[in-house]
């Protein structure tokens, strides 16, 4: 029996993690929740037709009238005076349209994409697995929604907010939603809810909202997308004061919330007010209600309640810290659904999904050469990975290929994070100088970077960098231990330590090192505790008296500076006889880069394990 309780608890687990969706999907209850939808719109279709026949009717009835009485219609005639009146018409013309122009600037500049206009659906978003799922099962609510709320007795999402960094797939995703939602999209940029005219901004957000409504009764449901939302929804807060720069005791402060609080305001009431009932029945409502008056209360006639809109509303941010909490509580944002960079698998997904799109060797194809693409563009977004893909069909082209190779990717990718190759010629001392410099990185990187693998060592200038070392992790790792962390400083520190043994004295080369050097050394003392302190300066509050500057914190304090400064020390003299020790492999990796200018990959590690083997 003890052998029975693990998968009956299983199956209980399975039980308890189904969402609303997944017990609706595939039961009649869903079926005919999934219709509600369709049926909206085959009710709009046929008023559609009947308006048709009706107007055509009448129209062909006048002419009829017209034709049977000898009256027919004629074309109008300009009087003999005309060209004396045009000019006067024109000038009324044109003021009438000046005076006209704050009302016109009060339409909401939305764009209507209907779902046959959108390319992609869910089935081809990649990359984007758990935002997904959640999508689905809010668009499953979402096309049911007369069933959930009149069998079940539910209230559909009202807004979804998709955080996020830049390119993480957004926007991508809100497309596909109404491609697989099947009603219309409304587009929007928060900036152009903005207007020169005073009151018009808050006239746009009210035309944007009013014809989301509409269409949600025609269609049977619209989503509406409002991209950057932090333009119009920014925290409403009376004093926004910023950390003193100069040290002189001034504090700048900002009396206006950036965002605007009539614009927010506005927001705020139009998406409490997605029920406001169209003008037909308003006066439905009036007339019943005037009627009402003259009537007993026992004979009154009962007042219909307004039709529910089917919308869902979608903002999109990278900054959902700065909006304003009364967006984020439900009933206007009802989910925040968090965008990160993809995961390995789901950055092998994507790699996949762009290989099967663009021109590619056939050694692109080979499953190894894929994982270990995913491996080493980890960070990367799904833009970035397209992007990578696309500079290297440039980078074959220049080659005078028409299909990218597994070296076209890696110069793509040392360009895009590195910068372009610049020709530049160094006199022979500058050489020596920039080849010792970075034969000290890697000799430390190999001795001491456990874990780590080494993939480029060269000693042409790109960008500001006269010389570069990239290393990364062998595997995906999201967490550090202090041992990494102090081998990450030694790194770092090593093409000083190898100039100052190899020459008697250091350059203005290791000046960008020393700076990365010493941001984690007080990362160390301030924020990770490993310093023998648990004091954390990432608890200092921000605003007037604080800063998001954690190394100015601990360097600012004469006892973290003076840790930052031990733990420097430490491994600079750590590094000294490291590389005392292994002269011999910072002459060769030196010598290697003198003569061939880049080493990549196994190259590195060929010319530091011939070193080692010389020496028996």
């Amino acid at each position: 029996m003890a052998g029975s309780a693990y998968p009956i608890e299983g199956i209980r687990v399975k039980e308890t993690e189904k969402s609303t969706a997944a017990v609706l999907h595939g039961a009649d209850i869903q079926t005919a929740g999934r219709a509600d939808v369709w049926r909206v719109r085959e009710k709009t279709r046929r008023r559609r037709l009947w308006r048709l026949v009706l107007t055509l009717g009448l129209f062909d009835g006048y002419l009829w009238y017209r034709y049977l009485t000898h009256n027919p219609f004629q074309l109008p005639a300009l009087g003999p005076d005309w060209i004396i009146w045009a000019p006067v018409m024109v000038l009324i013309v044109a003021i009438v349209l000046m005076m006209a122009m704050p009302l016109f600037s009060g339409r909401s500049p939305h764009l209507v994409v209907r779902p046959e206009e959108i390319e992609v659906g869910l089935s081809e978003v990649k990359g984007l697995d758990n935002q997904a799922d959640e999508v689905r099962r809010t668009l499953d609510v979402f096309l049911g929604y007369a069933t959930f709320r009149n069998e079940l007795g539910g209230n559909p999402r009202r807004g979804i907010l998709f955080e996020g960094p830049p390119g993480t797939g957004k926007t991508y995703l809100a497309k596909a939603m109404a491609k697989q939602a099947g009603v219309p999209f409304l587009f929007i940029s928060a900036p152009a809810f903005q207007s020169m005219w005073f009151g018009m901004t808050g006239s746009r957000i009210r035309s944007f909202f009013k014809r989301l409504r509409k269409l949600a009764r025609k269609e049977g449901g619209a989503i509406g997308f409002i991209e950057e939302i932090d333009a119009i929804g920014g925290d409403r807060g009376g004093l926004n004061a910023s950390p003193d720069a100069t040290g002189l005791g001034r504090v700048a402060s900002n009396m206006v919330s950036p965002g605007g609080t009539g614009m927010v305001n506005e927001l705020l009431i139009q998406m409490q007010s997605f029920d406001q009932p169209p003008w037909r029945s308003r006066m439905r409502s009036r007339t019943i209600e005037w009627i009402n008056g003259y009537l007993p209360p026992d004979k009154r006639i009962p007042a219909a309640k307004p039709a529910y809109s089917n919308i869902l509303l979608i903002a999109a941010t990278n900054r959902a810290d700065q909006l304003d909490s009364a967006l984020l509580r439900p009933g206007r944002f009802d989910r925040r659904l968090y965008f990160d960079v993809p995961t390995k698998h789901e950055r092998r997904d994507l790699i996949d999904f762009f290989m099967d799109r663009k021109s590619h060797h056939v050694q692109l194809d080979d499953d190894a050469v894929r994982e270990r693409l995913a491996h080493d563009t980890f960070g990367y977004t799904p833009v970035m990975l397209e992007h990578l893909f696309d500079e290297s069909l440039l980078v074959a082209l220049r080659n005078g290929r028409r299909e990218m190779n597994l070296n076209d990717v890696h110069e793509a990718k040392l360009t895009e994070e590195l910068g372009f190759k610049q020709p530049v010629v160094y006199t022979e001392s500058d050489r020596v100088a920039v080849a010792t410099h970075e034969a000290g990185h890697a000799t430390v990187a190999y001795f001491l970077g456990k874990g780590r693998r080494l993939e480029v060592l060269s000693i042409i200038k790109r960008r500001m960098s006269l010389g570069l070392l990239a290393h990364g992790d062998e595997e995906e790792r999201f967490t550090r231990t202090r041992t990494e962390i102090e081998a990450a400083i030694a790194i770092a520190l090593g093409g000083l330590v190898a100039e100052e043994v190899f020459f008697g004295e250091s350059g203005t080369g290791p000046a960008s090192d020393l700076g990365g050097a010493t941001s984690l050394a007080a990362q160390m003392v301030g924020s990770f505790g490993m310093a023998g302190s648990l004091v954390s300066y990432d608890a200092i509050a921000e605003g007037p008296i604080g800063s998001k500057n954690l190394v100015g914190r601990v360097l600012a304090d004469a006892d973290g500076k003076s840790r930052v400064e031990e733990i420097l020390d430490a491994q600079k003299a750590r590094i000294v006889a490291l590389l005392e020790e292994n002269r011999d492999v910072v002459i060769a990796l030196r010598d290697a880069l003198i003569a061939r200018d880049e080493l990549v990959g196994e190259e590195i590690v060929d010319t530091i394990e011939v070193a080692l083997a010389s020496r028996n």
